[in-house]
């Protein structure tokens, strides 16, 4: 008989839960530290398209967030000044549900399984022990290139839309509005600043729900490969692709599940801690670096006033565009 040796992840947001989930289902011994507590309020699009839906079937917790709420999107419209791309279908199904409820879910089932949550916990130990994922969220950047990256987001009532989602672009910023259940939209915006200007977050705020208002700074948008750190790390921890995409919580979903089974295997002595690092930093990269490069790549031309027309163009009149920038940043 061996011993399974406990994991331990820091950060209780999607990845770090949905990777505490897998281990537990694989009864291995889990501890979650989260900073914060649940339910809570996160700057997130609330939508979720792409193959990490396919991760919660396989996980067995796709049922589970159905019975807790979701709208399932189909469709989609981008918006810049006058023009409209008209209405879009997606290629694939979304899920729109809030992080309220999302994390709350999430929790309840890791602690269902037997996981340990250290709600309101932070971990103060070494960053570089065996045995220890790091899903804490996004690196911070508090300048990057001369630009300082800002997300808000909050819900709203009495919103009419025409599509499940809509993009808004504009000069150094774009905001997405994605139904929710019960009547309200999530707002999210990511916008960016020279060093120096004004934030929008404090005019933006008199507009929404004041409880679900909330704010980030410091994010940086710059790829990173998985390989790059001698840490073991899930989800934006990583890296985090341009919301544009619509594909961030989808990645935390994916790249959880990778992290699985090597981290199960090495719990049970199987493989060395090196190993099990390097399989789930190269099965990462090897999934998500094409995606990550393609995305900077589409919101460096969304932000530009001639490229964003150009692609908006290309949108609303062709369905090959459309269907290939969408598999790309998939």
């Amino acid at each position: 008989m061996y011993t399974l040796r406990p994991i331990t992840i820091v950060g209780g947001g999607l990845a770090g839960l949905t990777l505490g989930i897998g281990l537990r289902q694989r009864d291995v011994p889990v501890t979650v530290w989260e900073a914060g507590r649940y339910p809570r309020h996160r700057v997130c699009g609330e939508f979720i398209n792409g193959r990490g839906v396919e991760s919660l079937k396989r996980l067995g917790l796709l049922d589970l967030l159905k019975q807790s709420g979701i709208i399932i999107a189909k469709t989609t419209a981008f918006h810049a000044g006058k023009f409209s791309s008209g209405l879009k279908t997606l290629p694939t199904s979304a899920l729109c549900i809030s992080r309220w409820t999302l994390d709350a879910t999430l929790a309840r089932e890791f602690r269902r399984l037997g996981g340990d949550l250290r709600e309101q916990e932070r971990w103060r130990e070494n960053g570089m022990d065996e045995f220890l994922i790091h899903a804490s969220g996004r690196r911070a950047q508090p300048i990057e290139n001369g630009w300082r990256w800002l997300g808000v987001k909050a819900h709203a009532r009495n919103v009419s839309l025409q599509a499940d989602l809509e993009m808004f672009l504009n000069r150094d910023s774009y905001v997405g509005v994605s139904k929710l259940p019960g009547g309200e939209v999530n707002v999210c915006g990511l916008f960016r600043r020279r060093v120096g200007e004004s934030s929008p977050a404090a005019s933006a705020r008199e507009w929404f729900d004041e409880a679900s208002f909330c704010s980030v700074a410091g994010l940086s948008l710059r790829p990173i490969r998985a390989a790059a750190s001698v840490e073991c790390r899930v989800g934006d921890a990583i890296t985090m692709i341009p919301p544009l995409t619509g594909n961030g919580m989808s990645m935390a979903f994916e790249s959880a599940e990778i992290a699985m089974e090597p981290l199960a295997a090495c719990s049970r002595g199987e493989f060395s801690w090196t190993q099990t690092q390097r399989q789930i930093a190269r099965e990462c990269d090897i999934r998500f670096t094409r995606r990550l490069r393609w995305a900077s790549w589409l919101q460096a031309l969304a932000l530009l006033p001639p490229g964003r027309g150009a692609m908006l163009w290309f949108v609303a009149h062709s369905d090959w565009f459309w269907r290939m920038w969408f598999r790309l940043t998939r």
